[in-house]
C-alpha cells in the first residue's frame, strides 16, 4: 500500500487561523490573480477573516486588478469592524477614552505621544485593566498594544466626532519638541472642525518637509488631509495629486490610484500607468507632461513662468509676487503652529482635560493661503512629487526619464525617436539611455556606445535611484554585467534609504539579468522572487510581469520546465494585453532557452527567430541582442543558417564597437558554429580566451560544451573530454541540470565516465534546483504551503508540486528529515 506523506503540518494553536477559515480563504484566493491576492492580504493586515469578507465584495474589475482595491476600513471588512466596535462599546467610559487616545496616536499616523498626553491630561491608566481583561488591549512599554489592527481601528472609529477632535488636539498640544512639527500639524488638521485655508497651508508645508525627509506615508496623510480642509478647488486638486504621488512612492498603490482618479493630471497618470497600466498610454501621457512642463519653463517673451507655488498657478485673484506670496503663506503657517503649541496655563485633570483643549483658531474668510512648493529651508524637492511640483525644467527632465522607461518596456522604436525629437525641440537634455537606444536602433553604434557609457558611468554610491537604474540598463546594453549589478544594487539601497519601496522592485527587475548572466541563479532567483512579492504588494503589476518573465528565465536555467512554462505564460498573457514588449520577449526567450537546453532545437529556433520582430508587445531589440547567440546555435542544429548569418553579422558589429569581452566571445562562438570542420577550432579557442576576461560564466560553460562536442566529432578525444568535464562541473555548480545532461550525453558518446569522482561526498541539498531549495528552506523554517505560496506569489498547488519534487530528489518522507538536511547543508556552507 502506498502511503502519501502530507506536505502541510497541522496548524499551531494561536499561530494559524482556524482550519475552516483558512480553507475558505484558500478557495477564494485560488480565484484571484497573484497580484490581487497579495494586495488583498496586505489591505486587511494579513487577517484571513477580513480577507474572506472582502473578496466577495470586490467588483469584477477589482478582482482582476483593473481597478484599485478599497482603502477605507468600512469598505474592507464592515462585519468584522462592527464586531470589534461592539467589544469596545462594552467597556467602561474611561477605558474607551484611553483606547481612543491610543488609537489616535497610532492610526492612521503613528506619533508616539500617548504617554505624554496621558501625563498632560492626568489620566488614570488603570482603566486599561478592563480592556486587558476582555483581551482587547494591554499596556506596553511605549503605550497601548492592541489585539490586532482591526481592534485599533474600531477603538478610533467608536469615538464620537467631538471626542476624536478633542484627543487629536491634546496630542497636538504635547507634540512640541524640535522636529515634531509634521506630527503636530497632522493632529491639528485631524482636530479641525471644517475647511480651513490656514490649516491647509500648514499641512501642505508639513507634507513637503516630511516627503523631503523620506517619510512618505506621513507626507501622504498630511497632503490628503490638507486637500480635505482646503476650501479652494484648484489648490485642493493640486494637493490631492501630491497625496497620490506620495502614496505611490510609499508603496500604497491602491490609494494612489484612487486619489489620482479624482484629478486629471496627465503626468501623474502617466507615472502610475507606467508601472500598473498600458505602457503605450503611459508613454503618451508622460510625453504630454514633458511638452507642458517644457512650455512652462519659458514664457513667449523669455520670462520665467510661475511655478506651482504661485497664485498664478492656483488661479487665486489678486496675485502678487510669487516669492512674496510663498513667504507670506509660510509665515501664516508658522504662526498657526506656534499658536497651537502654546501650553495651557491651567489644565484641568482627569478625562475632562482632553475636552478642555481649545479648538484650532478660526480662519478669516478671503483668499486661500497658497502652500509654498519650495519652503524657505534649502531642502530639495522630494522625488515623490517632482512629477507634479518643483520647477518646470525639473518636471520635464523627470517625466522624460519616465517616458524613456515606458519606451524601454514597450520596445517601440517610433516612440523613442519621438521622445528625442521633443526633447531637442524643448531644449531638455534627454537621459543617456534614451539617446543611446535611439542611436543603437538607427545603427549608429559608435554614438550609442558613447552615450550609454556616459549613462552607465553615473552609478556612484548615494545617487538618485532613477539615475542608478538607468545606469544599470545602460551597463546591461553594453555587456558590463558587473557594473549593472552594482548600479541596480545601489539603486535599491538608495530607494530604501529614501523610503521609496516603489523603486526597489524596479531595481530588482534589472538586477535579475546581471545575476543570470554572471552565473548566480540561486541568488538571482531568490532576489527576483522577493522583488515579485514586493511588486505585487505595492501594486506594480507591470514590474511584477517583468519579474515573472525573469523567474521563467531562471526556471529555464535550473531545468524546472513546468515552472518555466507557468511563469512564461503568466508574463506573456499580461504583457501582450498591456503593450509590454520587454517582458513578453523575455518570457519567449526563456521558453526558447528551455527548448535549446533540452535538445528541442527546431522549437528553439522558431521561438528565437520570432524575437527578431519589433513593436510593442512582440519583439524587443534588447532581448533580440541577447537571443542572437542562442538563435545561431539552434539554427545550426536545424541546418537553416541563412537568417542566422545575417543576425550574427549585426551582432558582431555591435560587439566590436562596444568591445565587451563577453559579447566578443559569443560572437566568436557564433563564428565557430557557422564555420566548417577544423576551421571552427580556432574560433572556439578565441571565444574561450575572451570569456576569461568577461563575467558571463554560464555562457563560458556553454561554449566549452559546444567546443567539446565539436572536438568529439573531429576525434580530438582527449581535449574533448577535458572540455566536457569542465562544462559539466560548471553546470552542476550553477544548478542547470538540462545543460549538465547534454554534457553527460557527450561524455558517454566519448566512452568517458559521466563525471570525475568527487573528493568529498555531495550533500543531498545540492540536488535541488534554486526554486526547490528556496521552498525547502521556507518549509524547514515551519512555513505552511499557503504561507510559502503567499511569499513567492505562487499557487499552493505549485508549492505542493515543488515540495514533492524536493522529497523525491532528497529521498525523504517527512518534514522532520527536511529540517535536518537543510540544517546540515547550511552548516557545510558555513564551513
Amino acid at each position: 500500500m502506498c502511503v502519501v506523506t502530507p506536505v502541510n503540518p497541522p496548524p499551531l494553536d494561536g499561530t494559524s487561523p482556524p482550519r475552516p477559515l483558512a480553507d475558505a480563504w484558500r478557495q477564494l484566493a485560488a480565484t484571484l490573480p497573484e497580484g490581487v491576492r497579495v494586495r488583498v492580504l496586505r489591505a486587511v493586515y494579513g487577517d484571513p477573516r477580513a480577507a474572506v469578507e472582502l473578496v466577495p465584495r470586490l467588483t469584477d474589475r477589482q478582482a482582476t486588478g483593473a481597478d484599485p482595491l478599497p482603502t477605507e476600513p468600512a469598505e474592507l471588512a464592515p462585519s468584522l469592524l462592527r464586531e470589534r466596535r461592539a467589544e469596545i462599546r462594552a467597556l467602561p467610559d474611561d477605558a474607551r477614552l484611553l483606547l481612543l487616545l491610543a488609537a489616535a496616536d497610532q492610526y492612521p499616523v503613528p506619533t508616539d505621544a500617548f504617554l505624554r498626553a496621558v501625563m498632560a491630561a492626568r489620566l488614570d491608566t488603570r482603566s486599561l485593566d478592563a480592556a486587558e481583561a476582555a483581551g482587547i488591549a494591554h499596556a506596553g512599554a511605549g503605550g497601548v498594544v492592541f489585539r490586532d489592527a482591526w481592534t485599533r481601528i474600531a477603538a478610533y472609529e467608536t469615538g464620537s466626532p467631538n471626542d476624536r477632535r478633542d484627543v487629536h488636539r491634546l496630542l497636538a498640544r504635547v507634540l512640541g519638541g524640535e522636529g515634531e512639527t509634521p506630527w503636530r500639524s497632522w493632529h491639528r488638521g485631524a482636530g479641525a472642525l471644517g475647511p480651513s485655508g490656514r490649516l491647509a497651508a500648514e499641512l501642505g508645508v508639513a507634507a513637503h518637509r516630511a516627503g523631503a525627509a523620506g517619510r512618505l506615508s506621513l507626507a501622504r496623510a498630511l497632503a490628503e488631509r490638507a486637500a480635505t480642509l482646503c476650501p479652494d478647488p484648484c489648490e485642493q486638486t493640486r494637493l490631492t495629486a501630491r497625496a497620490a504621488a506620495y502614496a505611490w512612492q510609499s508603496g500604497d498603490g491602491d490609494r494612489a490610484r484612487r486619489l489620482a482618479a479624482a484629478g486629471s493630471d496627465d503626468a501623474l497618470n502617466g507615472v502610475l500607468a507606467l508601472r500598473a497600466g498600458n505602457a503605450a498610454e503611459a508613454f503618451d501621457a508622460l510625453l504630454t507632461g514633458v511638452v507642458r512642463a517644457g512650455a512652462e519653463a519659458v514664457r513667449p517673451d523669455g520670462g520665467a513662468v510661475p511655478t506651482a507655488s504661485t497664485d498664478a498657478d492656483t488661479g487665486t485673484p489678486g496675485a502678487g509676487d510669487p516669492a512674496t506670496a510663498a513667504k507670506e503663506a509660510g509665515s501664516r503657517a508658522a504662526e498657526a503652529v506656534d499658536e497651537a503649541s502654546r501650553p495651557l496655563a491651567h489644565a484641568p485633570s482627569g478625562p475632562a482635560a482632553v475636552r478642555a483643549v481649545p479648538a484650532a483658531p478660526a480662519v478669516p474668510s478671503g483668499p486661500v493661503p497658497v502652500v509654498p512648493a519650495t519652503p524657505a529651508d534649502p531642502t530639495p524637492v522630494e522625488p515623490a512629487a517632482v512629477a507634479i511640483s518643483g520647477s518646470a525644467s525639473a518636471r520635464a527632465e523627470h517625466l522624460l526619464a519616465r517616458a524613456t522607461e515606458a519606451a524601454v518596456y514597450t520596445g517601440d522604436l517610433r516612440r523613442l525617436r519621438e521622445a528625442v525629437r521633443i526633447a531637442d525641440r524643448l531644449g531638455v537634455v534627454p537621459p543617456g539611455t534614451l539617446g543611446g537606444l535611439v542611436a543603437a536602433f538607427d545603427g549608429r553604434y559608435e554614438d550609442a556606445r558613447d552615450l550609454l557609457r556616459a549613462a552607465a558611468g553615473r552609478c556612484g554610491p548615494g545617487g538618485e535611484p532613477t539615475v542608478l537604474i538607468h545606469a544599470g540598463i545602460a551597463a546591461l546594453l553594453l555587456g558590463d554585467h558587473t557594473r549593472a549589478a552594482t548600479a541596480t544594487l545601489r539603486a535599491a539601497a538608495s530607494a530604501r534609504a529614501r523610503g521609496t519601496p516603489v523603486t526597489v522592485a524596479q531595481a530588482m527587475e534589472f538586477r535579475a539579468y546581471a545575476d543570470f548572466w554572471t552565473g548566480r541563479p540561486r541568488a538571482g532567483e531568490a532576489a527576483a522572487a522577493d522583488g515579485l512579492w514586493q511588486a505585487h504588494a505595492i501594486g506594480q503589476d507591470n514590474g511584477a510581469c517583468h519579474l515573472q518573465a525573469a523567474l521563467a528565465m531562471f526556471a529555464a536555467l535550473t531545468g524546472d520546465a513546468d515552472l518555466c512554462r507557468e511563469r512564461a505564460a503568466t508574463a506573456r498573457s499580461y504583457a501582450l494585453a498591456r503593450g509590454l514588449g520587454l517582458p513578453a520577449a523575455l518570457a519567449q526567450w526563456a521558453l526558447a532557452f528551455l527548448d535549446l537546453s533540452s535538445g528541442r532545437f527546431a522549437a528553439a529556433a522558431a521561438r528565437l527567430r520570432a524575437l527578431a520582430g519589433f513593436g510593442p508587445g512582440h519583439g524587443h531589440r534588447a532581448i533580440r541582442h541577447l537571443a542572437i547567440p542562442h538563435y545561431v546555435e539552434a539554427a545550426v542544429r536545424t541546418g537553416d543558417t541563412r537568417v542566422a548569418r545575417v543576425a550574427h553579422a549585426d551582432y558582431h558589429r555591435w560587439a566590436s564597437t562596444v568591445r565587451s569581452p563577453d559579447d566578443l566571445a559569443l560572437s566568436a562562438r557564433c563564428r565557430a558554429l557557422l564555420a566548417p570542420g577544423e576551421e571552427a577550432v580556432e574560433h572556439y579557442r578565441t571565444a574561450l580566451d575572451l570569456h576569461s576576461h568577461g563575467t558571463r560564466d554560464f555562457e563560458r560553460a556553454r561554449t566549452e560544451l559546444l567546443f567539446g562536442s565539436a572536438l568529439r566529432r573531429l576525434r580530438h578525444r582527449t581535449e574533448a573530454r577535458d572540455r566536457l568535464h569542465s562544462a559539466l562541473e560548471a553546470f552542476d555548480s550553477f544548478g542547470a541540470p538540462h545543460c549538465a545532461t547534454q554534457a553527460r550525453t557527450e561524455l558517454r558518446a566519448l566512452g568517458a565516465p559521466a563525471a570525475p569522482t568527487p573528493d568529498t561526498p555531495e550533500h543531498p541539498s545540492t540536488r535541488l534546483t534554486a526554486q526547490q531549495l528556496l521552498v525547502a528552506r521556507m518549509a524547514a523554517e515551519g512555513a505552511t504551503n499557503r504561507e510559502i505560496a503567499a511569499r513567492l506569489a505562487l499557487s499552493p498547488r505549485t508549492i505542493d508540486h515543488h515540495l514533492r519534487g524536493v522529497f523525491t530528489r532528497l529521498g525523504i518522507r517527512s518534514r522532520i528529515e527536511l529540517v535536518r538536511i537543510v540544517a546540515e547543508g547550511d552548516e557545510n556552507e558555513a564551513v
